[in-house]
C-alpha cells in the first residue's frame, strides 16, 4: 500500500518512543481501537447500507442488488462483488480518477474476507443454474481519513449486507416470481479486519490512527470471522518475519470478538 504523505520526524521519533514505554500518543493502550460508530440505513434507495467511524476515519459502504448471469465455473450461485473509492475530499492525498493501487487494495480485502467465509450464501442467489442469478455489489467510499481505513470498511462492508433487505422471492417453472414482502440477504458468517502496526523494534498496535501510520514502518491486516478462522492475511508496507506474523495473527484473534460483538449488536443478530 503506498504511503499518502511524510510526518514530521519530531512526531514519529515521538511516537516510537512512547511504543518503546508500551504507549500511544492519543492516550489508547496498545490493543486498543478508537470509538466506533455505526449508522444503518444511512442511503434510502439502496438495497442496505451502512456509516462506520472508527475515531475520526469515516467510510460509508452501500449495497445494491440485480439480476445478472452467473460465473461460468459456479453456475449455481449468485455473484458478490466489492468495489472502493477514496472520496478526494476525505484526504489531500486522495486523488480524483479511476481507483489507485489503494482502493483496489481495500476492495481486495474486503472482497477476499467475504468470499473466503462464503458470508452471503450464494446458492440462495440462485434462480436458473447458469443462466440468471443475483448479483450483490458492495459499494464502499472512504468519506474522512485519519488512519486504518480497512478495518472500517469491513465492518462497514458487512453491516451493509446485514442492513440489506430484497423482495421475497419464489421460481416456478424456471420462472421469477416475486412476494410482496421482503427478506434479509442470507448471511452465514461474520467477518472482520484487524489491522496492525509496528516499528521495527517494538510492539504491535492496533488502530493505527494517520500518525501511526506515517511513523511505523510495518503494518499488515488479518481478516477472522467469528469462528475464529482466518480468511485473509495483507501484509501493507515494511518486513515482518515469520514469528512477528504468528505474533499478529494471535493478537488479531484475541481482538477480532470484540469487534464481532459490534457487529452482532448493531446488525441485530446472534450468529
Amino acid at each position: 500500500m503506498k504511503t499518502f504523505k511524510v510526518v514530521s520526524q519530531l512526531v514519529r521519533t515521538r511516537i516510537v518512543d512512547l511504543l518503546s514505554k508500551n504507549s500511544r500518543i492519543d492516550g489508547r493502550g496498545l490493543l486498543e481501537y478508537r470509538e466506533i460508530k455505526v449508522e444503518k440505513g444511512f442511503i434510502s434507495r439502496a438495497a442496505g447500507s451502512a456509516q462506520v467511524s472508527i475515531g475520526s476515519t469515516k467510510v460509508l459502504a452501500g449495497v445494491k442488488v440485480e439480476l445478472g448471469e452467473p460465473f461460468p465455473d459456479v453456475p449455481d450461485k449468485g455473484v458478490l462483488t466489492v468495489n472502493a473509492e477514496l472520496v478526494p475530499l476525505a484526504s489531500p492525498a486522495f486523488e480524483p480518477g479511476p481507483p489507485d493501487e489503494n482502493a483496489v487494495e481495500l476492495a481486495r480485502i474486503v472482497d477476499r474476507a467475504l468470499r473466503e467465509t462464503e458470508t452471503v450464501d450464494l446458492k440462495m442467489l440462485c434462480i436458473e443454474p447458469g443462466k440468471k442469478v443475483f448479483v450483490v455489489f458492495v459499494d464502499i467510499y472512504v468519506l474522512d481519513y485519519d488512519g486504518n481505513f480497512i478495518d472500517t470498511s469491513s465492518l462497514a462492508s458487512i453491516l451493509a449486507l446485514l442492513n440489506t433487505r430484497i423482495r421475497r422471492f419464489r421460481v416456478e417453472e424456471g420462472k421469477l416470481k416475486y412476494e410482496d414482502d421482503y427478506m434479509p440477504l442470507p448471511i452465514r458468517h461474520i467477518p472482520v479486519t484487524v489491522t496492525l502496526a509496528k516499528p521495527d523494534d517494538g510492539p504491535f498496535i492496533v488502530d493505527p490512527n494517520l500518525e501511526e501510520e506515517l511513523s511505523l514502518g510495518n503494518r499488515i491486516s488479518i481478516s477472522i470471522d467469528e469462528l475464529g478462522r482466518i480468511c485473509g492475511i495483507q501484509k501493507l508496507e515494511g518486513m515482518l518475519s515469520a514469528d512477528e506474523i504468528f505474533k499478529a495473527v494471535s493478537i488479531a484473534k484475541d481482538v477480532a470478538p470484540k469487534l464481532i460483538e459490534v457487529v452482532k449488536r448493531e446488525g441485530g443478530l446472534n450468529v
